[in-house]
């Protein structure tokens, strides 16, 4: 079963609820923390992740919290994922050094190989501000475009 880390559940969150807020400016932890019942320690750690990764913006002080470092049309789902997880596998052969016991006698690499590239193409695909649009007039566009993706041939 291929299952999001609760830490990046909680990035996804905090990424939207600081794109649907950008307006107001900076956000503090404490403030999205509440806003989603995410425990506080939790959060920092998680946003501190996404300002080493370049997806966000700290600022100290008495107005300070977190902004994004781009626009959420800009930032996709997967680079969220990616900065909190690291990078995705679906399984111990499409990484680097792509190694198992199997190796020698596997049929399915390239198939899972496939697999794991649409997952990432998708998730590619999902930017930040679209997870803040509730009436997307694209939605039904973007379905066919997101089972395309997904499609193995």
């Amino acid at each position: 079963m291929l299952k999001l880390t609760k830490k990046a559940d909680y990035g996804l969150m905090a990424m939207k609820h600081l794109a649907e807020h950008a307006e107001e400016g900076s956000c503090s932890a404490k403030d999205v923390a509440e806003s989603y019942g995410i425990p506080p320690e939790a959060l920092a750690k998680i946003l501190q992740r996404l300002t080493k990764a370049g997806l966000l913006h700290s600022q100290h002080g008495i107005n300070g919290g977190y902004k994004l470092a781009r626009d959420a049309h800009e930032i996709s789902a997967y680079e969220v994922i990616r900065a909190i997880d690291g990078p995705l596998f679906i399984t111990s052969c499409i990484t680097v050094r792509g190694e198992c016991d199997q190796t020698e006698r596997c049929t399915i690499r390239e198939p899972l190989r496939k697999v794991n590239q649409s997952i990432e193409d998708v998730l590619k695909s999902i930017k930040i501000a679209e997870m803040t649009e509730a009436n997307d007039p694209t939605a039904g566009e973007r379905k066919k475009t997101l089972d395309e993706l997904v499609t193995l041939t």
